[in-house]
């Protein structure tokens, strides 16, 4: 178990900040490398590697929220927006965002090669969406940096695909924000394992 500590003690750790600055020495290479590596070893089903990721750091994280920002304002209320434009500002003001994809090209190919299984793969896929997500923020919480999720999709998806000319078989499921942590996280409150885990041994 002594093997197993640091990665318990880095998934205690992990906490979604919502307070990020740009303060980030790390290149944009570095950072590129990171996430792909957290990327492609993070599993699949039937190693169909259905995740899709692109990168927006610095100014190009900028132009994405503010792109997002552009979306937003197209159906929130204008009398509703100006908090809802402050909640945007917070994620811009961090370093960085990565976009979350699924190819849904390859999760179709993997139903017809596999028609046993050919309900599952959407939900698998899902799941592999999760796991990529939790190791990007692991990789970032290793690296003294903080981040959030966010699930502005499907209303952002046409805006963002127009900027980044992003493939039509690409899903958006999710916008993982980073940068350095200005303010951490609160307390956080835990439900009575009691109710979450059976044991049976």
């Amino acid at each position: 178990m002594a093997q197993a500590e640091n990665f318990l003690k880095l998934a205690k750790q992990r906490r979604s900040i919502y307070a990020l600055g740009r303060n980030v020495q790390a290149t944009h290479a570095e950072l590129e490398m990171m996430f792909k590596t957290a990327i492609v070893n993070s599993p699949t089903s039937f190693n169909n590697q259905t995740t899709r990721a692109i990168f927006a750091f610095g100014e190009q994280h900028e132009k994405l929220w503010d792109t997002i920002i552009d979306s937003m304002r197209a159906i929130v209320p204008a009398d509703a927006f100006t908090a809802t434009e402050e909640k945007l500002n917070r994620f811009k003001a961090g370093y960085g965002t990565v976009l979350m994809y699924t190819d849904m090209d390859v999760v179709k190919q993997t139903e017809e090669n596999f028609p046993l299984y050919a309900e599952n793969f959407y939900d698998w896929s899902e799941q592999a969406q999760g796991i990529a997500t939790v190791a990007l923020w692991h990789a970032v919480t290793e690296a003294g940096l903080g981040g959030n999720l966010q699930h502005y999709n499907p209303v952002i998806d046409d805006g963002i695909a127009e900027l980044y000319d992003v493939p039509a078989a690409w899903r958006l499921r999710g916008q993982f924000v980073f940068g350095s942590i200005e303010a951490p996280a609160g307390e956080k409150e835990f439900m009575d394992e009691a109710v979450r885990f059976i044991s049976v041994n």
